[in-house]
């Protein structure tokens, strides 16, 4: 028997700003097992905590996160969610990974390179892991399998997760071949026939996005997962402990 972690999706964003400092220390608080995050690079290098690969959505600004320095990127402000009257910013890797080091929680850090390749970002990041004393703790995942390899040839034993499109066939045994640990599927990946018996075969572990809900805390129990990612860590846990799903 194995305890199923939660780790908390771009912090705890279902009610802080995502990818914000304070979506990290609410993921903390609400007694999260991790944490997962996404980078790039800014245009002056720095490795910045942001999702999409434009400001829009998330900031009160314009434009591809890449054609802005890490100066201009602070005075750039989030959107507040639910949480109103305070300021959020772009926080660096570095400045969560000081976060997190004071945990024992893990900490998935989503290369997002698959638009823009941001040259030299996996050195930079392998770096900043290293510098601060984390390389037990980080999981690096992203949907570019060739950044994956590239991980893997820079730290050979560094924790890799495949990101996946929707319905690839023996996906288990292609992450294998790339060599990775683990596989990251959304929710509804886990319905396609023998994706979950593939992955166990193949000795991968399975870690699950984005589960918000109970039909979907359920789905991903019902698979074995080793990890499920919610917005909701508070949520996930509650759910667990009335379904005595702990462990599972």
């Amino acid at each position: 028997m194995k305890q199923m972690e939660v780790w908390a999706h771009r912090g705890a964003s279902g009610y802080m700003p995502e990818n914000t400092m304070e979506a990290f220390e609410l993921a903390i608080e609400q007694r999260a097992d991790g944490i997962e995050l996404d980078v790039q690079l800014s245009k002056d290098g720095k490795v910045m905590v942001l999702h999409d690969e434009s400001v829009d959505r998330v900031t009160n600004s314009s434009g591809l996160l890449k054609d802005f320095t890490f100066r201009q990127l602070r005075e750039i402000a989030i959107k507040p969610g639910e949480a109103q009257g305070k300021i959020y910013r772009i926080p660096t890797l570095e400045e969560v990974l000081d976060l997190m080091r004071h945990t024992d929680m893990k900490v998935n850090i989503e290369l997002k390179n698959s638009i823009f390749l941001y040259n030299g970002m996996e050195e930079k990041v392998i770096s900043l892991v290293k510098d601060l004393g984390m390389e037990e703790q980080v999981i690096y995942s992203s949907f570019n399998h060739y950044s994956l390899r590239k991980i893997r040839e820079i730290k050979p034993d560094a924790e890799t997760g495949l990101l996946m499109c929707d319905g690839w066939i023996d996906v288990a045994s292609y992450g294998r071949k790339v060599g990775v640990n683990a596989l990251h599927p959304a929710v509804y990946h886990l319905q396609y026939p023998d994706f979950v018996k593939n992955c166990r075969e193949q000795g991968l572990k399975l870690h699950v996005w984005t589960a918000n809900r109970p039909e979907e805390f359920a789905m991903v129990k019902a698979a074995g997962a080793d990890a499920v990612i919610t917005n909701y860590p508070d949520k996930a846990r509650e759910f667990m402990s009335v379904n005595n799903i702990t462990e599972i």
